[in-house]
Parts: C-alpha cells; structure tokens; sequence
C-alpha cells in the first residue's frame, strides 16, 4: 500500500496548492524594517459536498525584533502595546514555526503540495511574513513565496467592494468594528469572505473542468 495520502477536496480544486489565510498586525508598512507584532493563520477545510469552510484559527503575539520600528500611527490603529508586560508575546521565529508547523500538517492530511496565502491586500501580509521568514533564518517555509489569493481583487470582483469590512458586509457577513485590526479577527474575517466567494463560484468552476477531471483528477500544469 502507498503511504501518499489520498488527494482530499480542496486539493483537488485548487490544483495541489493549499489555501491558508493569514492575516498580521505591524508596527508600520515596511516589511524590512517595521515590527510584526501579530500573526494569525487560519485553516479551511472543504466538505465531501464542495463547500470551502473556516476551520482552526492559530493566533501569536510576537515580540519585536531587535531594532524594529514601530510607528504610533500604525500602534493607534490596531491598539497594540508592544512592552505591556501583560502581553504574551514570543519571539517571531517561534511563531512562525508554530504556525508552519500546523500548515505542514495540513499539508500532509491533504495531499497537497505547497500552501498559499490568502489575504486581504495579500501582498501586505505575504511581504511581512517573507521578511520575517529571511529575518529569522527559517529554510523550510510552507508558503509559496510569490503567489497569494487576494480577497480584496476577489470582493472587489464579485460584490464591488474592497475594503474589507464593506466586503463583508456586502456578502452578508456581520462585522464588528471594536474587533477589527485584531490577527484573528480579521483573519477569520478574510476566511469566511473567501469561502463565500469560493462556494459562489463553484459552478463557475465545475462548468470548466474537463470531463476527466469532474471525478476527482488532479490538474496539473
């Protein structure tokens, strides 16, 4: 018997690439040199009837690393005091690797090949975590370096919004400001607005398969 797991649903529609939503609070814009001061990951799952759903959300504190800058405006923002001594923060390397551990996992329980972030305004969160990535020395990242789902081009594509809380709010989501600008909340929030807007493509998607491939065959380049 083969030790290769069986291909399950999401790996199958999103051609071996794995989605994983990922959503980062900072002290400022610049990867290179603002503090990344939160992380959160949050895993889908797709049921045997071809709905993507939310499934565990896995959410850090990070301690800024030595000489990182950290704007007050960004601070203001997501309310985050980075020397509270109540703040349970680690230091970014071991929250990555706690985060890419649990990828990995799902990697392997999935059948696919490599994982893929999901954002919104994707490249903001997949610049950060790369930096970090390069920061920390870390040879084995999960995360495709240069491909991402952005739900902001998705949104704005199928319910003419961008931002996210009126994406949200458009697909039918509640939103609750006081959480916003929180890892976890937003990542989840960005989890669901793509399962959304995934399920509501679904015929879109199974009309342009190939009839080989609507019994579960894996496209490949």
């Amino acid at each position: 018997m083969s030790d290769t797991p069986a291909l399950q649903p999401i790996a199958r529609r999103f051609r071996g690439f794995l989605p994983v939503v990922v959503d980062v609070e900072t002290g400022g814009f610049n990867a290179a040199t603002d503090a990344l001061l939160e992380i959160a990951a949050v895993l889908l799952h797709m049921d045997d009837g071809g709905r993507l759903q939310r499934r565990e959300t896995f959410r850090y504190h990070v301690k800024p690393f030595a000489g990182a800058n950290m704007e007050p405006a960004s601070l203001a923002v997501n309310g985050i005091d980075p020397h509270h001594p109540l703040r349970p923060a680690i230091p970014e390397h071991d929250a990555l690797q706690r985060v890419f551990r649990e990828v990995r996992r799902e990697l392997k329980e999935t059948g696919c090949n490599r994982a893929v972030l999901v954002g919104h305004n994707s490249f903001f969160d997949l610049n950060f975590l790369n930096s970090a990535v390069e920061r920390c020395g870390i040879k084995r990242n999960p995360f495709h370096p240069f491909s991402s789902f952005d739900t902001a081009t998705l949104a704005g594509v199928a319910f003419g919004q961008t931002v996210l809380s009126r994406a949200a709010q458009a697909a039918g989501m509640d939103w609750e400001s006081d959480r916003a600008h929180s890892a976890a909340y937003d990542a989840e929030q960005t989890a669901d607005l793509f399962c959304e807007i995934v399920n509501r493509f679904r015929g879109v998607y199974e009309a342009s398969l190939p009839a080989h491939l609507r019994d579960g065959g894996l496209p490949r380049d």
